[in-house]
Order: C-alpha cells, then structure tokens, then sequence
C-alpha cells in the first residue's frame, strides 16, 4: 500500500508538470482559491490537499483523483476521436491542426461587448494540444458573470472549447461547464509585423430575440510567451472603451462600423 509520504511525492510532482505553461504559481492559487504557501506545499511534497480542494483542483486541471497514486504519464487519457457517423465530415486535416498555423500558448482577444455593444471586452485563452487535438480554455471575467446574475467561481467561470483547421484560417467552438449556449469563432491569420495577429467574427447560440449582439468582430493576438506579458494581459481582462483598445486592435475590429 502507498504510504502518505509517496502519496505526497507523487501528488507533488504530478501537480508541478500540469502547472507547466500556466503564467504562474500565482496565477494558478489564485485561479483555484489556494494560499499561495498551501500551493508551495503541494508541489514541494509536504502536504496532500483535502478532498473537496482535490476534488477542485481535478476538475481545474481535468483529471482525476489517481494524480495521487500514479505519475501523470501513466494516467490513460481518452482521445476523442470523432465517431465514424462523422469520420467523413470532420476530416483528419481539420484535426491536424499545425502548430505553424495556430500555435499554441497565451493569446489575447478583443471584440464589442455582446451585452453593453458601447463597450468592448478584453480575454485571455491558453491553446493547448493533447494527440491529434487543439483545445482552448479561458475564464470570463468575473464582473462580466455577475452582470449575468451567474456564479462568479473560477470553475464556473471556465470554457473549453474544441480547435479545428478550416479553407483559409480556424474554427472554435466553445463554452462554459454546463451551459447551454456555446459560441463558434472563425479566425483567418492577416499579414502583421509579427505574424501574430487573426481576425474574423464570433456568434452566440441564443435566440434571434435575445437582448444584445449575437455575432460581432473578433481578433485574436499571439503574445509573446513569458510570463510579464501574459499576466499583464490576464490583469487587463474585462470590459473597456474602445479608446482603451490597444491601437491595432482597434484597427482591426474596425470599432467605428457594425458588424455584418
């Protein structure tokens, strides 16, 4: 039987590998509501988290429980490969998504308000690849759930969604852990100084009646991969002006015409 210190061994250097590519322990604690020194804890072997924190840092980190007993490497991870029902209308190339296409890491995006169109809001997504898979995951931010009347936990504030390669540029669908609506963005990669910029348009899954905007503009920003730049653009999330945009964001949502 494993005893508590190799349950802690094992627990600590599974969390230090899913930590990997996140901005910061700090980031991490805060996104999870852990004391920062508790998080130290875990990763240093120390201590083992009580079971409702495990159970809330399984469900940030999507795995479960056996991070306590067995090495991450060794835990099976599904791959969900589309049935055949759908084997010839989601190709393999759409799965293949190249990494020179749309790379992985920290990305900011902008685009008007859906809710208060005067306005413009501000986002931070990590993509990510697990086999043949992109995946997406970001947070709303929390002001922007309580103008929802909707819980404002960082697990409830948490969207996944799916990346798949499209003609000429990328699709997402995406949304909140067990909601209702989801959104879809297609995203084509225009010429910048960098290379790091895509632009195109997101919608929403509501009724043709709902109240605001279901579909709008939308760029997304490659950012330089460090942790000053991503956690200044984890710190601008939210709602803004358009004169608080960033010059070329503005530029590209073209924030003075509506959206057809």
């Amino acid at each position: 039987m494993t005893n508590p210190a190799d349950i802690r061994t094992i627990f600590g250097s599974n969390l230090k590998k899913l930590s990997v590519g996140y901005p910061s322990i700090t980031y991490l604690a805060q996104e999870l509501g852990i004391n920062r020194t508790q998080f130290n804890r875990y990763l240093s072997g120390e201590s083992f988290p009580r079971p409702d924190i495990l159970d809330r840092m399984c469900k940030f980190f999507d795995v479960d429980a056996r991070v306590l007993l067995e090495p991450l490497e060794e835990i099976k991870k599904i791959d969900p490969s589309p049935p055949d029902f759908m084997g010839d209308f989601i190709v393999s190339g759409a799965l293949d998504l190249p990494e020179a296409t749309f790379p992985s890491g920290f990305y900011r995006f902008s685009r008007r308000s859906f809710l208060y169109p005067e306005k413009f809001a501000l986002g931070l997504v990590m993509v990510f690849r697990s086999g043949r898979h992109t995946y997406l995951r970001g947070y709303e931010a929390p002001h922007a759930m309580r103008i929802q009347s909707l819980p404002t936990h960082s697990e409830l504030r948490e969207y996944r969604g799916v990346v798949l390669q499209q003609e000429e540029g990328i699709a997402i669908i995406a949304s909140r852990r067990g909601a209702m609506t989801s959104s879809f963005n297609y995203l084509g990669r225009i010429a910048s100084f960098n290379n790091n910029f895509w632009v195109g348009y997101i919608t929403r899954t509501v009724p043709e009646n709902s109240i605001g905007l279901r579909a709008t503009r939308l760029v997304y920003e490659y950012l330089p991969q460090t942790p000053a730049a991503v956690l200044q653009a984890a710190r601008l999330k939210g709602l803004c002006e358009a004169n608080d945009l960033e010059p070329f964001h503005r530029h590209l949502l073209r924030t003075e015409f509506a959206f057809e």
